[in-house]
C-alpha cells in the first residue's frame, strides 16, 4: 500500500488524442509509505484521496442541508428560504441534532476511485482525474 503526502495545484487538462480531460495536479510533499523511489503508482491506478474541504462560512439551511424552502405565494412574506417549524411547544426547548443554520465545510473528506491520468516523476506531480477535496495549495493525502 502507498501511501503519500502531497499539495494541491491549480486544476489543468491534458489532451489524449482529440478530447480533453480535466485533471488535477498534486505535487509530492512526502511518501509516507511505500516505495519512496518509484510511488508505488502506474497510470490507471485508482487512488483514494483524502483532504480538508473548503470552508463555505455561515451558511442557511437551504445550501447546508438542502432544505426546499417555503412556497413563494399562500401568505408568505420573506419567509423563503427559512428552515420552517424547529419542533413542537410540548418540551419548549430544541432537540440537539437538529438540522439549522450555521458553518458550512472545513471537515475531513475522502474520495474514492480517482483514476491516476499522468505521472511526472521528475517534478514529483501526480495528475488525478476528478474532485479533490479542498482548496489550491492545502495539503491532502493519496492511498493507493
Amino acid at each position: 500500500m502507498t501511501k503519500i503526502k502531497a499539495k494541491k495545484l491549480k486544476m489543468s487538462q491534458i489532451y489524449r488524442g482529440d478530447n480533453a480531460v480535466a485533471v488535477t495536479p498534486l505535487e509530492i510533499v512526502s511518501v509516507l509509505e511505500g516505495d519512496a523511489s518509484g510511488l508505488g503508482l502506474a497510470v490507471g491506478d485508482l487512488v483514494k484521496v483524502r483532504g480538508i474541504s473548503k470552508g463555505k462560512g455561515f451558511q442557511g439551511v437551504v445550501k447546508r442541508h438542502g432544505f426546499a424552502g417555503g412556497p413563494k405565494s399562500h401568505g408568505q412574506k420573506n419567509r423563503w428560504r427559512a428552515p420552517g417549524s424547529i419542533g413542537s411547544t410540548a418540551p419548549q426547548h430544541v432537540f440537539p441534532g437538529r438540522k439549522m443554520a450555521g458553518r458550512t465545510g472545513v471537515e475531513r473528506l475522502t474520495v474514492a476511485n480517482l483514476e491516476v491520468v499522468s505521472l511526472d516523476e521528475e517534478n514529483k506531480i501526480i495528475y488525478l482525474h476528478g474532485a479533490v477535496p479542498g482548496a489550491f495549495g492545502k495539503l491532502v493525502s493519496v492511498q493507493k
